[in-house]
């Protein structure tokens, strides 16, 4: 089956480190689309936080908050919020080892603690304000998605919370996902919805968050700057961000010239 749909991360897949979508990225995108091929994200980051690159890219469906919410050309086709006992629990165990958490929210971003130095540090590498200061966001928003600030050595101490799915992108902190969502589920449920396979689909990646992305699609391309543990599950391996790669792996795939 010919390739009908192709997922792109956001964080150094589209963008560089810079924040900037390469002016190659750009150009290869609209010529993946002229072809007739559809265009979507797959990002951890919920919409409020991509919207700009959406619009540059004229893309209009979203794989976002690693699966946790789902939108095809303005309407929300999967939802998976956390029950509030269970962010009752996290909230708990936070407390009790002195780590901050903040929240995605379709409201916005919130966070228990305020100016927390490992929040401040996570954003200012996101290149986006910090989140709100609202202690009981948590109890009044429904939640797509919680971050644990917390160091790698850390992080055990959250592995008996059973309704979470702990993935690392940053040195201070992991994703906290619902159980049963990741971005190979969310794109699962908009292929079905769209009646495509997935041996129709291909995503481009590079980090752990994509791990299972890369494998349930037909073609699972990792970038060349991404986590050794992505590449060695990728079906290809393209160059990196700042040298073309997305450009690299469509026309490697026959999908542009």
């Amino acid at each position: 089956m010919p390739y009908e749909i192709v997922f792109f991360d956001i964080d150094f897949t589209l963008i560089n480190s810079e924040k900037e979508i390469p002016q190659d990225t750009m150009e290869a995108i609209r010529k993946l689309k002229e072809n007739g091929t559809q265009v979507a994200i797959a990002t951890g980051r919920p919409p409020y936080m991509f919207k700009e690159i959406a619009k540059k890219l004229e893309i209009d469906t979203f794989v976002c908050i690693n699966g946790s919410l789902v939108i095809h050309q303005g309407q929300i086709i999967r939802r998976h919020i956390f029950e509030k006992a269970d962010l009752a629990k996290l909230e708990e165990q936070a407390s009790k080892h002195g780590h901050a958490l903040s929240y995605f929210a379709l409201e916005g971003s919130f966070a228990n603690q305020d100016h927390h130095p490992r929040i401040l540090e996570c954003f200012e590498d996101l290149r986006f304000p910090s989140p709100a200061y609202e202690p009981n966001a948590w109890r009044e928003y429904d939640m797509y998605q919680a971050l644990v600030y917390c160091t790698e050595e850390e992080a055990h101490l959250y592995q008996s919370l059973d309704a979470f799915r702990f993935v690392r992108w940053h040195e201070f902190s992991m994703d906290g996902i619902p159980l049963g969502s990741s971005k190979a589920k969310g794109i699962e449920v908009l292929l079905d919805h769209l009646g495509l396979d997935r041996s129709q689909a291909v995503a481009f990646g590079d980090g752990l968050n994509d791990l299972e992305m890369l494998s349930y699609v037909g073609m699972g391309v990792a970038m060349g700057n991404a986590h050794e543990e992505l590449k060695a599950q990728a079906n290809y391996i393209t160059k990196s961000v700042d040298q073309g790669g997305v450009a690299f792996g469509l026309a490697h795939l026959g999908l542009i010239k």
